[in-house]
This record gives C-alpha cells, sequence and structure tokens, in this order.
C-alpha cells in the first residue's frame, strides 16, 4: 500500500474537526479553528510515534470526544467540563441518550469513527523525530496565538472559542483555583442577593383572586419559543416559536427578562420552590443539603402552603428516583409526589426517560379534575420530560422540523396549548393562578446566553389588571416570592427574591451559571461574563441576558475573584458551618423492582448521586432492607460504588444475602476521604418478578473533619 495513505487516514480524525468548523462557519471562529488545529496537531503527532494498540486508543477516544462533544453542543449548547466525566463515562447514560441513534451531527460522527479506525487498521512508519518536536513545537505556537485570540473574542460563547478537548484540559486546570477563593461573609453581599425585597408597589388591590397554584414547568424551554417574549427583548427570530402557547394565553401576563440560574433539573426545581439561588457550580445540588435543614425546608413554597391550608401535590413525567425527587419533593413539602408510574394511558412510542408529552398533560388535566372535585385549595407542580434529550418524537414529525430537539418542542407546543384549552374550558382558570415557566433552558446556537434565558409566563383570574409586559429583571428564586405575595401569605425570613407582582424602581444584582460561565449583572447596570481561569468581559447592559452590550470588552480591573467567591458564598449557605450532614434516601420506601436488569441508570432503586464529601471527611453509610415480594430463588441486591461513574477503588462496601419474602438485610460501611471526592453516587440493583422491596434506612452521614 502506499505509505502516504496510513498517515492520511490518522489524518482525517486529527483535522476533521478543524475542517467541519471551516465549512459551517467559514472564519467566523477564528480562535476556534486554531484551537482545533493546535489539538489536532497535538493528537497527529503523539499518535504517528506511538505503538499501534496506544494510537487506536488515542485516535479512538479523540474521535468519541469530539463527537459526543458535538452532540452535547447540539441538545444544551455547551461543550463538556471536566464535571462531566459522569455523565460521557457512563454507558448506561450514553445509551438512554442516544437511544434509536438520534445524532445532530451523523455525518461528522460518522466520519470521525470511521476514519479512526481505519487508521488502526495499518502500520504506520513514524517519519525522523525532528519532525515530532516541529509538530509540538508548532502547535504550542498555535495555542499561544489562540490566547490572545480568546481573551480579545471573550464575549464569543466558548464552543466558538475552543476545541472540545482544549476546553475540556483548561475547564479542569482553572476550576480548582476557582474552587480556592474563600467564602465571604454573607454581609459583604450585595442586599438583593441575601434579602426578600416586597418593596415595590403592588399590581394587586390586597392580594390575588385564584385560590389555588398551578405551576408548570417545561423541559428546557427558553425565553427565545415565545414570540413576544423575544421580540421584547430585542432578540431575531430564532428556530421555532411556541405558536400553540402564545395563542392559548393571550391573557397572560409575560415576563422576557427571565433568568435560569443554571443547568439541571434538579437545581432548577430548588431555586422556583425554595426561594434561593441554585448553586453557580457543578459541586452537589442545595436540593440536597435542604433535606438535612429542616427550617429551611419548611421555608420552601410547598411547605409553606402546606402550613397554611393547600393540599400540595408533585407530578412528572419521569420516574422519581433518579436526583432523589422521591425524596426531595416531601422534604420541601409536597404531600403527594408522583412520577411516570401515576400514568396508566400507553405511549403512542416509546421514549426511555418517561411519558411522552401529550400523554403527560391528557392526565394531567384529569389530576386536576379530581383536585378541583374536593373543593379544597391546592398547589400543583407539573414537570415535563419529553423534551429532554434524545427527545420523545417520531421519526415522521422530525422530518419536518430542522432537527429532533426542535421537532419535540413543537409537539410540546401542541400538547401544552391543548392542555390550557382544556383547563380553560373546565373552568380551572377562573380561581387559579397559572406560572409557566422553565426548568433550564436548553439554548439556542444564535448566542450561549440564551442558556440563561428561561420562560415566565403568568395567567392570574385578574388578567387584563396585570400588564401584558412586566418590566424588571427576574429569576427563577423568583417564583416563590411571587407566590406568598399574591396569596398574602407572610413570607419566610430565610427566602430572597423580589415579586412579579409589584413594580421596582431599583435595579437589583442577578446571577447565573451555564455554559461554563458566570454571569453577574449588579445593581448599577454592569454586565459580567467569566470563565474559571480566565478574566471576565464587562459591559453596560439593563440586564443579565439579552444581546451583548457595545462597549462589551474584557474587565481590565479583575472582577473575577471576587465574583467567584460571592457565588462560592451563596453555593455553601446551607451547609457551609454544618460539621454533620445527614442524607436521607430510604426512610421505609416500598419499591417495585423491574424483572429483570437492563442497566445501572434506569434500574438504580435510590437516588444517591452525585454527592460531593469534603477532604478530612468520614463517610457512614448505613442501609436496611427488607423483602415484601421474592421469587422463590430471592432477590439479589448490588450496591455499586462510582464516582463520575468510574468504579470506586479502595471502598469494599459488604454484600447482600439472598433476601426470600419476609426477610431483612442491614448493612453499614464507612468511607474515608482524605482528599475531597465529587460526584459519587450510590448504584444500588436488584430485580425479580413481581419482587418488592421495602428500602427502610439508606442513610450517608458525612462527618466533616
Amino acid at each position: 500500500m502506499n505509505k502516504r495513505l496510513p498517515p492520511l487516514f490518522l489524518a482525517i480524525p486529527c483535522f476533521l474537526p478543524l475542517l467541519w468548523r471551516l465549512l459551517q462557519k467559514g472564519a467566523s471562529e477564528p480562535a476556534g479553528l486554531v484551537s482545533d488545529a493546535a489539538f489536532g496537531l497535538l493528537v497527529f503527532c503523539l499518535a504517528l510515534y506511538l505503538p499501534r494498540l496506544m494510537r487506536i486508543a488515542l485516535v479512538g477516544f479523540w474521535a468519541l470526544f469530539q463527537a459526543g462533544s458535538q452532540e452535547l453542543l447540539a441538545s444544551m449548547q455547551r461543550l463538556p467540563s471536566w464535571q462531566d466525566l459522569h455523565y460521557l463515562a457512563d454507558p448506561s447514560f450514553i445509551k438512554n441518550s442516544t437511544q434509536g441513534l438520534h445524532l445532530a451531527s451523523p455525518v461528522l460522527s460518522g466520519v470521525l469513527l470511521v476514519s479512526a479506525l481505519l487508521s488502526g487498521f495499518f502500520t504506520i512508519r513514524p517519519p525522523a523525530k525532528r519532525f515530532f518536536f516541529i509538530g509540538l513545537t508548532l502547535a504550542g505556537v498555535l495555542l499561544a496565538i489562540q490566547a490572545p485570540l480568546d481573551r480579545h473574542l471573550g464575549e464569543a460563547s466558548i464552543a466558538a472559542r475552543y476545541n472540545p478537548l482544549h476546553w475540556f484540559v483548561a475547564d479542569a486546570i482553572a476550576t480548582p483555583s476557582k474552587q480556592a477563593d474563600p467564602d465571604l461573609p454573607m454581609t459583604v453581599l450585595p442586599a438583593s442577593l441575601r434579602t426578600l425585597d416586597l418593596s415595590g408597589r403592588s399590581l394587586l388591590s390586597g392580594k390575588g383572586r385564584a385560590k389555588n397554584v398551578l405551576i408548570i414547568t417545561l423541559e428546557g424551554i427558553p425565553g427565545l419559543y415565545y414570540p413576544q417574549i423575544r421580540q421584547a427583548m430585542g432578540v431575531p427570530a430564532g428556530p421555532f416559536e411556541m405558536q400553540e402557547l402564545a395563542q392559548n394565553t393571550p391573557d397572560a401576563t409575560l415576563v422576557p427578562d427571565f433568568v435560569t440560574h443554571s443547568h439541571q433539573t434538579i437545581r432548577g426545581l430548588y431555586a422556583m420552590l425554595c426561594g434561593d439561588f441554585s448553586k453557580f457550580s457543578y459541586e452537589m445540588s442545595k436540593a440536597f443539603e435542604v433535606q438535612t435543614n429542616a427550617a429551611r425546608a419548611g421555608a420552601c413554597l410547598p411547605a409553606q402552603m402546606a402550613e397554611n391550608g393547600w393540599e400540595t401535590h408533585y407530578l412528572q413525567g419521569a420516574g422519581l428516583a433518579f436526583m432523589n425527587k422521591d425524596k426531595v419533593m416531601p422534604a420541601i413539602g409536597f404531600q403527594h409526589v408522583h412520577g411516570s408510574e401515576w400514568f396508566t394511558e400507553p405511549d403512542p412510542y416509546p421514549f426511555m426517560w418517561g411519558k411522552t408529552d401529550p400523554v403527560f398533560f391528557r392526565g394531567a388535566r384529569r389530576y386536576i379534575a379530581d383536585l378541583q372535585a374536593k373543593h379544597r385549595p391546592w398547589l400543583l407542580t407539573l414537570l415535563t420530560v419529553g423534551t429532554h434529550q434524545p427527545y420523545a418524537a417520531p421519526d415522521a414529525i422530525v422530518a419536518r422540523y430542522p432537527n429532533r430537539m426542535i421537532a419535540t418542542s413543537a409537539i410540546l407546543d401542541d400538547a401544552v396549548g391543548e392542555f390550557l384549552r382544556g383547563i380553560r374550558e373546565d373552568g380551572v382558570l377562573e380561581d387559579t393562578l397559572v406560572i409557566i415557566t422553565s426548568d433550564e433552558s436548553h439554548g439556542d446556537a444564535i448566542a450561549d446566553w440564551i442558556s440563561s434565558w428561561g420562560l415566565m409566563v403568568i395567567l392570574a383570574p385578574e388578567g387584563k389588571a396585570l400588564p401584558r409586559i412586566k418590566t424588571g429583571s427576574y429569576g427563577m428564586l423568583d417564583i416563590t416570592a411571587s407566590v406568598l405575595d399574591y396569596l398574602g401569605l407572610p413570607p419566610p425570613a430565610s427566602i430572597i427574591g423580589r415579586s412579579f407582582f409589584r413594580d421596582y424602581t431599583t435595579p437589583r444584582e442577578m446571577i447565573s451559571y451555564t455554559t461554563s460561565k458566570l454571569r453577574w449583572h449588579t445593581a448599577d447596570n454592569r454586565r459580567f461574563e467569566c470563565t474559571a481561569g480566565g478574566p471576565c468581559n464587562v459591559g453596560t447592559a439593563p440586564s443579565l441576558i439579552g444581546i451583548p452590550p457595545a462597549d462589551f470588552g474584557p474587565d481590565r480591573k479583575d472582577h473575577a475573584p471576587q465574583l467567584f467567591a460571592m457565588a462560592a458564598t451563596l453555593d455553601h449557605k446551607l451547609t457551609s458551618r454544618a460539621r454533620i450532614q445527614r442524607l436521607h434516601f430510604g426512610d421505609g420506601k416500598i419499591i417495585d423492582l423491574p424483572e429483570t436488569l437492563t442497566n445501572e441508570w434506569t434500574d438504580n432503586l435510590v437516588g444517591a448521586q452525585y454527592l460531593d464529601f469534603p477532604d478530612h471527611s468520614k463517610v457512614h453509610v448505613s442501609i436496611r432492607v427488607k423483602a415484601l415480594d421474592a421469587p422463590s430463588e430471592g432477590i439479589q441486591l448490588k450496591l455499586t460504588l462510582r464516582q463520575f461513574e468510574k468504579l470506586v477503588q479502595g471502598v469494599d462496601p459488604p454484600a447482600f444475602p439472598r433476601l426470600h419474602a419476609g426477610e431483612e438485610s442491614r448493612i453499614a460501611f464507612d468511607i474515608d476521604n482524605p482528599t475531597a471526592r465529587q460526584s459519587f453516587s450510590f448504584h444500588l440493583t436488584g430485580a425479580g418478578k413481581d419482587a418488592r422491596i421495602q428500602l427502610e434506612t439508606f442513610d450517608v452521614i458525612i462527618h466533616r473533619g
């Protein structure tokens, strides 16, 4: 064979990301092109001189990482960071997320993987060693060129400035230094970040007329998709508009300037239901921490309404166990909590994560009818799942839209439109405050700040007495304060935020952490965007979101350390002083086991995922489980420990005995943490025909040094 062909097969996967960016974006992303070239050259040079097996491993990793990064970019408009290892390294999650192989960039992924495979079939005779050093030197020069380009083009998205692997490495290097910033006393934070503000002029004459509250949470939907909200923010039309939602909310109040504070559903739910910022980092969610803080959990919206006579209900389309929502939701005051198991209508097409949106909303309408029949005031929070990647849509519908994500958004639009028409016909809107929002934003390629732009639509019996467009900056943390203000309930001292039902004359601070950027808007109308390890960009702007200001540029005064330190203070406000932290994941829960195991992700029986353990700590784990029903051969439970989804070495939990009906087992063990552990997960699995267990105890007690 021609001696040039094997190196050519090797060059294709190494430099395909560079070529792909050039074909897709032209020369509009120079920093990203240089980054692609530098890292592609590094991989090419290393692979040329490695033995075949090591070459296959390196190039295969490169190809998989680039392909996976493109899929993440398409679904969430961000590149992977090192904290995402628990996703990228988990075959079960990858299997679920790529169900049906509905890839956003099938050509790129296919060519990458095929060429990477071909590069390992042939023996490559490496050139003289001087070419290796020339290549490394050239890659170093390219990286030196990319650095000032990155700073100069700091207002562009990270994806536009970095190759995915380059960003992954840069973020991993910078994050420890960012986390080293000391927490500041809460008193040094601006008042709007630590206190409730109901000083604005009320838009209501007394309390609101509604007796019920319905919060509809749409998975991942940005404010961009609502036409009038988009227009109010001065943003050009995107790839899709939710016309059904718009047509069925002509009398709603719209909040265009509405911020989602972070990625991840459980974080969004905490912010909106507990009147607090979710974490501006990838550390363990406050939703886990609030379970061990009874006073703070009691201040959350469901607990406050339950205390004052409302029935409180939570209904989602996905299963409850993942991220411990079966424990989080009761802890913050929901009296009735249901997931996908509640629904009886079959789905027209299968979806790994739960119920499709049309089936979900038909069920939700029936659920509300049952609540109305009781003639008692109620709170119901709904959460959809169909617009979660890999997206619940049949191929026939997908073919009509630019991509699968937009197709599922269209299905959601039709479903929520039909739902709103239905509950209007049922008379629900006559006495119900309806808040339509999103748990996070899956963003859009228009700009990366759209990942911080959430949806807020308010339907109230007051109707036209409220403004169509509510001006001012608001965020997910404001939902709790707004509902309590509307109902005339006294707010607890520990919540923060402002009310949608008041007009304010003074600006406020607002924060988010999405697409690996800390975004900060100050009360004096300065907008900062900061990445770990790099300087901020800053400019004068009326909002944290929206088209960047004309004067947006490098922050010469280097506010990044101060902003990250204040963000860390807000992150740690629930647990920073607690020496012992108790996390409960059992409490008598009865669980039906699957007949056969499919994978650890979907069959995990406990929601203890992505926990953080500080350095010099000891963790005591105590589990007690009883077999209620079991096949004749019994039930064999298995506990697996993972960190970033890799098996944990050096910790060997006791094995469970085989359990027969009526038998009980207890195990306990300790985990020593001389260094900090992040994203630590417990996977408890078991199977058996018609088998049921009662998870009486699953306690994780963290003793800080």
